[in-house]
């Protein structure tokens, strides 16, 4: 298998990244891309797909290229995720009709959710999707478009998702793949893994919903126009994609039932690999990635997101001194020197509202128990014990359901991060593995792109691919000694809940 190569490409929040792999999983090139997030309105988060995603791809791939030295010939699969589920309406030419709306961070349809709520009735949405209706639900986003943006709405060929649209761009096909496809609730049944055609009256007609394939199925070949603008060669398989948490999941090695990724980006991110679809009250329950497996998931708003705003508004002398990566570094070695528990100092991470397990697009951040003696590196220190302290409620609540990870892998930017996956070890109790290849998911997206093409026989063959290279074990001492701040965490939210959504009706209001 000499002179063949996959190429892997995922759009994030914040940045997008490409790899070319060769068939045995190791690694001929990277690339990433830079890019902004628009924020036009408080709880709305949008991407414009041409400047942002199909721009970041065409580069990627020109810069792979170029670096490699490869032929694009040589290139015999592509894969590609991206965030998700988002709402992309393109018109019948294949152009978009306005920026897509993001996932779970988006809030913009809580309006929407009570309307389909009270007319569809929450027993049905949760018997048909697995799940109540939450901000990542990208149904009540279409909605919103149909009350706020009839003209849109109208015009509207496809509702595509993120990687959906990319793979559109390659070969001129509508596509969506049936784990991102569970996002769409209440329009997807997960049991049945159709488009529940019924409700086309109450939301949108299920013909400009776009097909249904799993994730590593071929859904057509790079048209003429796109090789000449991207520098692909005509005819390359495209694989169907899905959503990068889920690329993310298959490139940390999640690969037997009961092993969770925790995925560390912009957000947070657990996937867990079930047998059977898990019917849950606060979480998400999906189908996975291919015939015969089921996903468990959660997720919360803000923890990479957090990292960067505090980089961004605190620490000028440190990027200054380090460069925008390197600062991340010295504010870890800053947090080090405070101690457990940031010196009485406790975050409640809810920058963006939050998703599991309270689903609440207005609860608000907290900085708690802030005295002047409290420093910067007390500060960076209490956020990532924040996140930590939200991962640790997730799982107390999993638990609550009758679900509990055997195996648990850390990946992403935070990963990298060796004293935050200790604070989160520490405060969950939890062992993590931590993969040797930090690549993300366009290493996943690689991997599907060899299951879609034939060399590999299924997803399970990825830990052919993974290895770990760190374990971090948890100290039951710091443990105990974690248990009265998090106690606290868990009861500033709920003390100060009306409060919180005082203040949203406020802004909102002025």
């Amino acid at each position: 298998m000499t002179n063949l190569y996959l190429l892997g490409v995922d759009i994030g929040t914040y940045s997008s990244k490409g790899v070319l792999v060769k068939p045995d999983g190791s690694l001929v090139a990277t690339h990433v891309v830079p890019h902004g997030m628009a924020n036009p309105k408080p709880g709305y988060f949008e991407h414009d797909a041409e400047q942002v995603w199909w721009r970041d791809f065409v580069e990627i791939v020109k810069e792979l290229l170029n670096k490699s030295g490869i032929k694009p010939g040589e290139i015999v699969g592509i894969g590609i995720s991206a965030i998700g589920s988002c709402v992309l309406p393109i018109d019948e030419e294949g152009k978009p009709l306005r920026p897509a709306i993001l996932y779970g961070i988006d809030t913009r349809a809580t309006k929407e959710i009570r309307q389909l709520e009270r007319k569809l009735r929450k027993d049905f949405i949760f018997q048909t999707s697995g799940a109540h209706l939450t901000s990542q639900a990208s149904g009540p986003k279409i909605l919103w478009i149909r009350n706020n943006e009839p003209g849109v709405f109208q015009r509207a060929r496809w509702f595509l998702t993120s990687q959906a649209y990319l793979v559109y761009k390659l070969t001129g096909q509508p596509s969506i793949d049936i784990y991102t496809a569970s996002g769409y609730a209440p329009l997807f049944g997960t049991q049945e893994q159709r488009w529940l055609v019924e409700l086309g009256d109450v939301i949108t007609s299920f013909d400009r919903l776009p097909p249904l394939y799993w994730s590593h199925e071929v859904v057509g070949k790079v048209t003429r126009e796109a090789a000449q603008i991207t520098g692909l060669a005509e005819g390359t398989p495209v694989v169907c994609g899905t959503t990068d948490a889920a690329a993310e999941a298959i490139a940390a090695g999640v690969a037997a039932f009961g092993d969770m990724m925790l995925m560390f980006g912009s957000s947070v991110f657990f996937i867990m690999k079930t047998e059977q679809l898990i019917r849950t009250q606060h979480f998400w329950s999906a189908n996975f990635l291919e015939s015969g497996s089921f996903a468990f998931l959660g997720g919360m708003s803000t923890a990479g997101s957090l990292t960067t705003w505090f980089r961004d508004q605190f620490a000028q002398q440190e990027v200054a001194n380090a460069g925008t990566d390197g600062a991340y570094a010295l504010l870890a070695a800053m947090a080090a020197n405070s101690p457990l528990g940031a010196n009485g100092l406790i975050c409640l991470p809810y920058f963006e509202g939050e998703r599991t397990p309270i689903h609440d697009p207005n609860a608000r951040g907290v900085l708690f128990g802030l005295r002047l003696a409290h420093t910067k590196a007390d500060v960076y220190r209490a956020i990532l014990e924040g996140v930590a302290y939200g991962i640790r409620h997730n799982f107390e609540e999993m638990s609550h359901e009758g679900v509990s990870p055997i195996n648990l892998f850390a990946i992403g930017g935070g990963s990298k991060n060796p004293l935050w996956m200790q604070i989160v070890s520490d405060i969950c109790g939890l062992q993590i593995s931590i993969p040797e290849q930090q690549i993300g998911a366009s290493y996943g997206d690689a991997f599907l792109a060899a299951v879609g093409i034939g060399l590999y026989k299924n997803l399970a063959e990825i830990k052919q691919w993974v290895k770990v290279k760190d374990v971090i074990e948890p100290d039951f001492d710091n443990h105990k000694r974690y248990e009265e701040p998090y106690w606290i965490f868990r009861e500033i939210y709920p003390r100060t809940k009306s409060l919180m959504h005082q203040l949203a009706r406020y802004i909102e209001i002025h």
